[in-house]
C-alpha cells in the first residue's frame, strides 16, 4: 500500500506534469502529450513518470517527428512511457460519442 504523504506527492507530481503536457508551445505537441497525459499519467509508474517527465523536456519539433515516425528516437529515449504514448496515439483516443 502507499502511504498517503507518498501518494500525495504523486498526485501533485501528475497534476503538474499534466500542465506541462497542455503548455508546450506548438498546439500540435499540446494535444499528443495533453491528450495522453489526460488518459494516463494516472496508471503510469513512478519509473515511466521519470521518462515521461524527460520526454517534456525534448523540443516540440523532435518529438512531433519521433511519434510520427518521420525520425527515429533516440535509444535513451525510447522506454516504456514513450511507447505508450506512441501507442496511444496509433490507436486512437477514445472518443466519446460526438
Amino acid at each position: 500500500m502507499i502511504e498517503p504523504e507518498r501518494s500525495s506527492s504523486l498526485d501533485a507530481r501528475r497534476r503538474k506534469l499534466r500542465f506541462r503536457s497542455w503548455h508546450r508551445g506548438i498546439r500540435e505537441t499540446d494535444l499528443i502529450m495533453g491528450r495522453f497525459a489526460d488518459a494516463c499519467l494516472a496508471t503510469l509508474s513512478e519509473a515511466e513518470l521519470d521518462d515521461y517527465e524527460r520526454l517534456l523536456e525534448v523540443q516540440d519539433q523532435d518529438l512531433f517527428a519521433w511519434v510520427t515516425g518521420e525520425q527515429p528516437v533516440p535509444p535513451e529515449l525510447d522506454r516504456p512511457a514513450f511507447r505508450k504514448l506512441v501507442a496511444f496515439h496509433s490507436d486512437g483516443p477514445k472518443q466519446g460519442p460526438g
